[in-house]
């Protein structure tokens, strides 16, 4: 009796050490050892021949790379929670399933989004560089030097009570922030009552009321630019933004706006609307101190990538054995 032959896997980035061995037992899985961003034509290549594709938030898996598919590419298995990067319409006319991973990140990001929240109206970025940029050069304590915002007894807005948004309520509630949340629908009652959550149908009056807005809503064309120029001009000129979902979500060029005609008092972003690109505007305002950036790493924890890379592999092994994958994600959700 012949061994069943392995499946192969196209794998698009460096993964941990732990996951990617695990790959190479049980499928026949090529890495991508020196980690360089795989180009289209070496996308249309591995779809032409792998079963199985797996990439990250930063390729494009789109409708004209998903018709290059060949007939025995029938999954790909994202190393991701969001799937904006996939055409998931165009994978289900294809015949192509479509997963992900999620429930894995989001303590992690949370705690991310809780770091800016502090970092912003604290100063923390400031404070760090007066030590690394002018050694030397720091006086010593003054009362009034460097005096940031207090956050406790504040209003915090949460723009998307899912997963995160949640974690990121209970984390700003031991904060002693006041809970405020606009969402498509209003979360369970339970939880609500846990967080003495304020439920707002209307994200404009909330966003009016709110002393920090975080952002925390998947990017989706219902989204895009949900905080646009308009509802930025809504927030009080004392509030902070905080955006660790997807850069899309806010309107970039009319946040710079409001940031350098001091409409409001600050941003915490991790999140780009051209990633990688970052807006030099932005690099100036964070080294003016109006704004905390980071290069997207909310998420970014050994423990964390582990766990999405177990799940890929569940997700694989679950489809070749023929069943229903448990992180199926269906067109339109």
């Amino acid at each position: 009796m012949t061994a069943k032959k392995k499946p192969k896997v196209y794998i698009t980035r460096k993964l941990p050490d732990a996951v990617e061995t695990r790959m190479r037992e049980l499928f026949d899985a090529e890495l991508n050892i020196d980690d360089a961003p795989r180009s289209v034509p070496e996308l249309i290549a591995a779809v032409r021949t792998a079963d199985v594709l797996v990439p990250t938030v930063t390729d494009r898996i789109d409708a004209a790379l998903i018709d290059e598919a060949g007939p025995q590419m029938k999954l790909i298995a994202s190393f991701s929670n969001g799937t904006d990067h996939i055409d998931v319409e165009a994978a289900a006319r294809k015949g192509i399933t479509v997963t992900n991973t999620p429930n894995v990140l989001t303590e992690d990001t949370a705690d991310m989004t809780m770091a800016l929240i502090l970092a912003v109206p604290r100063r923390l970025g400031e404070g760090a560089r007066v030590l690394t940029d002018k050694p030397g050069e720091w006086a010593g304590w003054s009362p009034t030097w460097m005096l940031g915002r207090r956050i406790h007894g504040k209003r915090i807005g949460i723009v998307g009570m899912g997963r995160i948004g949640t974690a990121v309520a209970r984390r700003a509630k031991a904060f002693g922030l006041s809970i405020h949340y606009h969402n498509r629908k209003r979360v369970n009652p339970a939880v609500e009552d846990e967080l003495e959550a304020t439920y707002w149908e209307s994200l404009d009056q909330m966003l009016a009321r709110v002393d920090i807005v975080s952002v925390n809503c998947p990017s989706t064309p219902a989204t895009f630019h949900l905080i646009s120029a308009r509802r930025l001009a809504l927030l009080q000129p004392t509030a902070y933004l905080v955006n660790t979902a997807r850069g899309d979500v806010v309107d970039e060029a009319a946040l710079i706006k409001s940031l350098r005609e001091g409409r409001i008092a600050g941003a915490g972003l991790d999140v780009f609307e051209n990633e990688p690109a970052v807006n030099p505007k932005l690099v100036k305002l964070a080294n003016e101190g109006k704004v905390v950036l980071l290069p997207h790493m909310s998420s970014a924890t050994i423990e964390g990538r582990i766990d999405m890379g177990d799940k890929v592999i569940i997700n694989i092994r679950t489809f070749i054995d023929g069943h229903r994958p448990p992180n199926r994600v269906l067109p339109g959700r």
